[in-house]
């Protein structure tokens, strides 16, 4: 067994390339490879025997937790009868016919259908296509320009790469591109002016949204994209009144609103979406992750009835949409979609996200929340960061070159938990499976607090 896993090793640095991976440094051998071999519940255990308590689902994306023999068996059952169709021209599958309806009737109020992809990248990119598709059809050709935000994250392509909002996904790849625009962050912690209360940068950030637009012009912008609540950029809620007050500014322009709902959707903020949480009033949504769990690929764009309506006048006029993915409504992946929902269900998951998200949050607090170097400790649902400061008082951040958050995150796995250690901030991530107990929110935030400590006491 250790000449298999020294191979693998072997392998994995002469041969794979991996995402979000500091290529040099992981192929000279001065980063740890980890080569994962099992799970069950919210815990993985690597080819080495060590096991450790997920407590990033994934990538936000494991909610039902690791080993569901249901979905395992939907998969195999859907493999061994139909492995592939594809979804051109009309055609279907039982799996993916009746994932469609499911999700629509679990969607807000308003929407009315669903394109299938396979990640939230390309899930985003046909967003961008539908919006630009939509205006066309309006008359409106010079109405295209999208508003994303600074931090926001909305994928890793090239158009979806220039939504995102962070510097790591922009340089050396010439990004942003045009039409693509970014307005202010809602991120109270780092609000320049501290004077100001929640609702007062709210507005604020809504000021900034419509000075935008008049700037541009807002013939030429065409809608306006944001997760309900940041999430690769920091694990950030937004301020009181924040998505009332950017509504009322869409509404007047009328410019449409994305929901990216890749991390919310299917329970995450104990709602089965983040627009519900929030009364947000989208046009369109991305949905991805919580949508199989991650048992298999899966995405999709859920489009608004107002919407539709316009892409079906559209097809009147030009015929058949030009657009089209050969693996969209995968059967494999909608029968995995399937089983997850239903186990969502059974397993009154959204309502434990709610409940044990907030028990997690409030012992998070009490544990940390008052070190000389925790800034804030915040979240919505099962979602918490920790940010970590200098200094509390005067808000200064660390310089980064010291690698706080990377440092605290390799603590926390020595000590069994897995954390995310985010991008441009000193940033400690937690998104838990959404089966999540108390009593294993207790070891998380045990293991938290001693990282911390050791972490902090060596610097």
């Amino acid at each position: 067994m250790l000449d298999k896993r020294n191979e693998l090793n072997a392998w994995d640095r002469d041969h794979f390339f991996h995402p979000s991976t500091h290529m040099g440094m992981h192929a000279r051998g001065e980063t740890p490879t980890r080569v994962i071999g099992g799970g069950e519940g919210v815990y993985i255990t690597d080819i080495n025997g060590k096991k450790s308590l997920d407590a990033f689902a994934g990538l936000y994306c494991v909610n039902v937790g690791y080993g569901r023999q249901k979905i395992a068996d939907a998969i195999a059952e859907q493999a061994k009868n139909l492995a592939y169709y594809h979804a051109y021209v009309g055609h279907g599958t039982e799996a993916s016919i009746t994932l469609s309806k499911m999700i629509i009737d679990r969607a807000p109020k308003g929407m009315s259908r669903v394109y299938f992809g396979l990640s939230g990248s390309d899930a985003n990119e046909t967003n961008i296509k539908l919006i630009w598709y939509y205006n066309n059809i309006l008359g409106r050709p010079e109405k295209k320009k999208i508003i994303s935000r600074w931090r926001g994250y909305h994928g890793s392509g090239v158009m979806t790469g220039s939504l995102t909002g962070l510097e790591l996904f922009h340089k050396a790849f010439d990004l942003p591109r045009d039409p693509i625009l970014h307005t202010e962050a809602p991120y109270f912690f780092r609000r320049a002016d501290r004077s100001m209360n929640e609702e007062q940068f709210a507005q604020y950030c809504a000021d900034k949204l419509e000075e935008m637009i008049l700037a541009e012009g807002p013939e030429t912008v065409a809608a306006f994209i944001g997760e309900p609540i940041l999430g690769t950029g920091g694990i950030v809620p937004p301020p009181k009144a924040y998505w009332q007050k950017i509504q009322a500014v869409l509404d007047k322009y009328d410019i449409l609103l994305v929901a990216d709902e890749v991390v919310t959707g299917f329970g995450r903020l104990g709602t089965m979406f983040g627009a519900d949480y929030y009364g947000m009033k989208p046009d369109l949504i991305t949905i991805a992750k919580g949508l199989t769990s991650a048992y298999a690929p899966l995405s999709g764009s859920i489009v608004s009835d107002k919407m539709w309506q316009v892409l079906v006048q559209g097809s009147d006029q030009l015929g058949a949409i030009g657009h089209g993915w050969t693996y969209s409504a995968h059967p494999i992946c909608a029968a995995a979609g399937i089983a997850n929902l239903e186990l969502i269900d059974e397993l009154g998951i959204v309502e434990n996200a709610g409940s044990t998200g907030a028990y997690f949050r409030s012992e998070l607090a009490k544990a940390v929340g008052e070190h000389k170097h925790v800034g804030e400790v915040r979240g919505d649902g099962l979602m918490a960061a920790v940010e970590f400061v200098e200094d509390r008082d005067d808000r200064k951040f660390f310089d980064h070159a010291k690698k706080i958050g990377p440092q605290v995150a390799a603590a926390l796995l020595e000590r069994g938990v897995i954390g995310r250690a985010m991008p441009q901030g000193d940033i400690l991530g937690f998104a838990p499976p959404l089966c999540l107990t108390r009593d294993e929110a207790d070891i998380v935030v045990r293991a938290t607090a001693d990282a911390i400590r050791s972490v902090f006491s060596n610097l």
